[in-house]
């Protein structure tokens, strides 16, 4: 099959086949948009266990690990039953907006947590936030769209986290700092002002000052990538560009860019904007006009492609495509990937969540020693030195992101190392508990060593399940879908977890097994473990065609033409 001509790019795959640039510029922006999120979600985790003091709900400190349960469990359990709304929404209207009303949902949702004077306004708070927010499933479809060849997948996916490492080294040491700063700055923050009527509003201040530059930043510079919407005209970017023009940011690159979009606006009777800009397609003049035909979800899959020979083998009538999408959606690898998800949020969020508690609960007057399980005991650790713990677990979690996981992901492949990593999460969850009995010079040294465990497994098993999801999903029309459906899946487990580690964790303070929280999250990780073995690699839209029988839908220039966004992508 004849084939246009294509832009020289450096990037080939091991076949020598030519790879589209990697979207850095986007990926860029669209980080800039998540940090804030990391930052406000996990500034409450240092004084949440104070926080719930101070609301007086309870005489026995036992019980605070339960009510702090329950404030992390809020907004996990509201961001469950509306997840898969927000995934359909951004099949409809697109992945931009959606993304910017969760931004503006955190904002609202901290603002009424810092000026919370009781549990239940601090629950709705929380509750509001997950309600309004379904960005972690359009976050993973937006990414899985920007990036459309599997060689740039462990690059790629890496970048989210380590986004939401540098927001957990900001966020702990904002909530840690500012907490009670009539406490810890008496001399700024005098008694009786309003900083002493709501002792956590100033975090929750800067928490809602970052995500409002995070919804500027989206605002002005995030491009969509849905296939239909992205052809639409979006004002706000318009304003981005000519911004970036006054600052001078105007490049060689986008000044030779402008024409193209010229021709775009002039050429298209419907497009008024194209925020991904010129395509490279565009780029020979002796190219075949594009055909204008497009499914009715307008698939990536099925765009426009210069060879018109590969389109009339497409079935031409529109309710065909929509109807083996409901067919296909849900395969076998959709559905165990989403099971092992949820697994992995279940017990990932309840370390984060019952950790910090842990390091808070005070030493009992009459610890149990009764070994090898019933043992009480406790590190009674201030605010301060929480938030640099979990600041150092943001900043290591930060380093294996961009050194260990992209190598190792390449090295082992997604599919294997997500075993490895499920078969040994139990060990972590076993030797946790026994932390409190080590003598006080050893206590500190062996937190951060499990820090350092508990992010390495993290980093490698959360970017690694992504590809894995993204890869299986039968085309790139469904991936809201399906993200949405396991960004809920999710919530609903993040909602359980911590919820029920509160009460183990406050059942085991009591009856002298302080490990029974973790003990429980151990037994839940040899499930995952059980699941994984049965994880296959999917079929889906990344799966590269062979030379001898290439498939038409992966196509090279749909990769041209879809995944290159700009030139201006290139690194």
């Amino acid at each position: 099959m004849r084939r246009s001509r294509r832009p020289e790019t450096p990037n080939r795959n091991g076949s020598g086949r030519k790879l589209p640039p990697f979207p850095a510029q986007q990926l860029f922006v669209l980080a800039c948009c998540r940090i804030c999120e990391p930052i406000a979600f996990m500034s409450i985790f240092p004084y949440i266990y104070y926080m719930i003091e101070d609301f007086n709900i309870t005489n026995d400190t036992n019980k605070i690990s339960v009510y702090a349960g329950m404030v992390t469990s809020a907004f996990t359990l509201a961001e469950f039953s509306t997840g898969v709304m927000w995934g359909r929404l951004s099949d409809k209207i697109g992945r931009k907006p959606v993304l910017l009303t969760g931004l503006i949902g955190t904002a609202l949702s901290v603002l009424v947590f810092g000026f919370a004077p009781s549990l239940p306004v601090a629950l709705f708070a929380r509750a509001l936030g997950g309600l309004l927010n379904g960005n972690i499933g359009v976050l993973q479809t937006t990414v899985a769209e920007l990036v459309t060849v599997k060689e740039h997948q462990p690059r790629a996916y890496t970048i989210m986290p380590i986004v939401w490492c540098l927001g957990s080294i900001i966020g702990p040491m904002i909530g840690g700092a500012l907490a009670r700063p009539c406490i810890s700055y008496p001399e700024i923050f005098a008694r009786g002002t309003i900083w002493d009527k709501f002792p956590y509003l100033l975090p929750n201040l800067f928490s809602a000052a970052t995500v409002f530059v995070g919804v500027i930043i989206g605002l002005l510079f995030l491009d969509e990538t849905h296939s239909v919407k992205k052809h639409q005209r979006d004002r706000t970017r318009e304003f981005g560009h000519y911004l970036t023009g006054l600052v001078g940011g105007a490049t060689g690159c986008n000044t030779q860019r402008e024409p193209k979009k010229q021709a775009l606006l002039d050429g298209e009777q419907r497009v008024g904007y194209m925020t991904n800009s010129s395509r490279t397609s565009l780029n020979s003049s002796d190219d075949e006009a594009l055909p204008a035909y497009q499914s009715q979800e307008n698939s990536p899959r099925l765009s426009p492609q210069p060879d018109v020979r590969s389109l009339r083998s497409v079935p031409l009538d529109p309710e065909e495509p929509v109807i083996e999408q409901k067919r296909t959606i849900f395969t076998k690898p959709v559905i165990m990937n989403i099971i092992s998800y949820g697994i992995l949020a279940f017990h990932t969020m309840t370390f984060d969540q019952l950790f910090p508690v842990f390091l808070s609960t005070a030493r009992p007057e009459h610890p149990i020693l009764e070994l090898p399980f019933r043992f009480t005991d406790g590190f009674g650790l201030d605010t301060k030195t929480i938030g640099v713990i979990m600041s150092v677990q943001g900043g290591y979690s930060l380093f294996s992101n961009y050194l260990i996981v992209p190598p190792v992901t390449r090295r082992l492949g997604s599919l294997r190392l997500f075993r490895m990593l499920a078969f040994s999460y139990f060990a972590l969850y076993l030797v946790t508990p026994y932390l409190v009995l080590l003598p006080e010079v050893m206590r500190m040294p062996a937190i951060y060593l499990l820090v350092i465990w508990k992010c390495t497994f993290s980093t490698m098993a959360y970017p690694s399940n992504a590809i894995l999801l993204a890869n299986s999903a039968p085309s790139k029309d469904v991936l809201g879908t399906i993200n949405g459906i396991a960004a809920s899946t999710a919530s609903l487990c993040r909602a359980l977890g911590p919820t029920l580690s509160g009460l183990l964790y406050s059942l085991g303070l009591q009856t002298g097994y302080s490990g029974l929280a973790w003990w429980f999250s151990g037994l839940v990780t040899i499930v995952g473990a059980y699941l994984s073995s049965q994880i296959t690699e999917g079929g889906g839209h990344m799966e590269a065609a062979t030379p001898e029988e290439e498939d038409p839908l992966l196509d090279e220039d749909l990769f041209v033409d879809y995944g290159t966004n700009d030139h201006d992508d290139r690194v």
